[in-house]
């Protein structure tokens, strides 16, 4: 963890707790996943719902659903009449995402895109409100481009675990996740065509805006 374990159960302790859903949905996900802690938790579920609440956004794109905790995250402050689209390449964890998402409000709001993500996105049209990127990390400067020009003027993007549990400091760290984490914020810190902020939220969250 980025955060002392101190301190991040003391902020989970004063962040609104979560609905009987989500809990739920946490519960399954811990039980049945071995990489489960890939799924975002409250914290950042909660984080997210802000980021669409205050953005507006009636379109949304997730490149890695899960088991569908984020996207869930996401619908609770959808627009009226919104939607979200969610990537997935593991047809067992789509799945998954898609019994969550029917039991939820939000079902029918949600789509489920289940392959390759860039092939995916290629066969999306724009605009969208808010992109979340939070799958294998070797893409994400191949899914930042392809998704830049989907954005809307006054879109989000938001890109989950930057700081890649502190391993982006580690200069002996040359594994292919980390040197493409290391990458892809160079990429984004230097691009003209936007504007970025990184937060210590979590495992780390950049968010990124059109200049």
């Amino acid at each position: 963890m980025i955060v002392p374990e101190d301190l991040e159960a003391y902020a989970a302790a004063h962040t609104t707790a979560e609905s009987p859903l989500m809990t739920e949905v946490a519960a399954e996900t811990r039980s049945t996943q071995e990489a489960h802690g890939m799924m975002v938790g409250l914290l950042e579920g909660r984080f997210l719902e802000t980021l669409v609440w205050l953005a507006g956004a009636r379109r949304i794109l997730e490149i890695g659903c899960f088991t569908g905790y984020s996207a869930l995250s996401m619908a609770a402050a959808l627009a009226p009449g919104g939607t979200i689209v969610t990537c997935e390449l593991d047809p067992e964890r789509a799945a998954a995402a898609r019994r969550h998402f029917d039991a939820s409000p939000w079902g029918a709001q949600i789509e489920v895109m289940v392959g390759p993500a860039l092939e995916s996105i290629a066969g999306l049209t724009g605009p969208f409100d808010l992109v979340f990127i939070d799958a294998d990390k070797t893409n994400y400067a191949n899914y930042y481009e392809a998704v830049l020009p989907l954005l809307a003027d006054h879109g989000l993007i938001v890109a989950d675990n930057v700081l890649w549990s502190g391993r982006v400091l580690d200069a002996e760290d040359q594994s292919d996740d980390t040197v493409a984490i290391r990458a892809f914020n160079d990429l984004v810190v230097h691009d003209p065509r936007v504007t970025c902020v990184m937060a210590t939220v979590r495992d780390g969250v950049t968010l990124i805006r059109r200049r």
